[in-house]
């Protein structure tokens, strides 16, 4: 599928979505959002694809937030669908895939930016990177899972600072808190995308989706995540992945993983 908004490139079984609206710092409009839902998707859903890499076109930006101007003649029943639907559509599809997700933040991430961030499975920044959750400036609060992913990742109490004062953070103070786990220059940023992510494909593909359906558990409401980590892990003893990771053990060589 071509693509206005985004660029698709493949690199081995990495697949890099490079967000490309950067005369609009990568703004997050309504059109970007559905074909990032489409890209995603798509890349779940191919056997060629281990995992996917997430950027911003561009140096200033990863995605500097969402495209205000399409805010201002929604009321509150519009708010409410925008903000149902990137959850549903988006953020939510990003954080429950089954293949693991990297933000690779260059430049500002923004209110929906760092949210399209903090949905993926890892982050890691640019030294050159600000973020922040600025929507009480415009009356808003983060509609895109910001206040209970930043709860999640940095706690409470830094949360709570970082929504109310609408302040941003340097990447050094990303990593201090735990929001991203690695920060490189700027021109090491996708190397280090890469090398994470391709450490990660050595891994049998099965249980990689296991170990984030367990740990998203924790934060699922109504779920008990051990019970979750039980099942999970039973299930893997019954995959040809297991059989082949045991044996390769045994006999002292590579496992080679084929996802069944």
């Amino acid at each position: 599928m071509e693509f206005q908004n985004l660029l698709i490139t493949n690199k081995g079984r990495i697949q890099q979505i490079t967000i490309n609206r950067e005369s609009k710092l990568n703004a997050l409009n309504k059109d970007t959002l559905a074909e990032l839902h489409t890209a995603i998707a798509e890349a779940f859903q191919n056997p060629e694809v281990g995992g996917v890499i997430i950027t911003g076109a561009g140096p200033k930006a990863f995605v500097a937030g969402a495209d205000i101007s399409e805010f201002a003649a929604l009321d509150a029943d519009g708010g409410t669908q925008l903000s149902r639907t990137g959850h549903t559509e988006v953020f939510d599809l990003i954080a429950n895939g089954g293949k693991p997700v990297i933000a690779a933040v260059n430049g500002f991430a923004l209110g929906g930016g760092l949210e399209l961030a903090m949905a993926c499975h890892i982050r890691i920044a640019s030294d050159n990177a600000k973020m922040g959750l600025p929507e009480v400036t415009l009356g808003l609060i983060p509609g895109y899972g910001g206040t209970q992913r930043l709860t999640q990742l940095v706690g409470k109490g830094k949360a709570m600072e970082m929504i109310l004062t609408a302040d941003m953070i340097t990447a050094g103070d990303a990593l201090q808190y735990g929001l991203v786990t690695h920060v490189v220059n700027p021109e090491e940023l996708l190397s280090k995308a890469e090398e994470i992510l391709n450490k990660i494909l050595t891994r049998a593909p099965l249980a990689l989706a296991a170990a984030i359906r367990s740990i998203n558990a924790a934060y699922t409401d109504g779920v008990n995540g051990y019970e979750t980590e039980v099942a999970e892990f039973g299930k893997c003893f019954g995959t040809k992945d297991f059989k082949e990771g045991v044996a390769a053990f045994m006999e002292k060589r590579k496992a080679e993983f084929k996802g069944e």
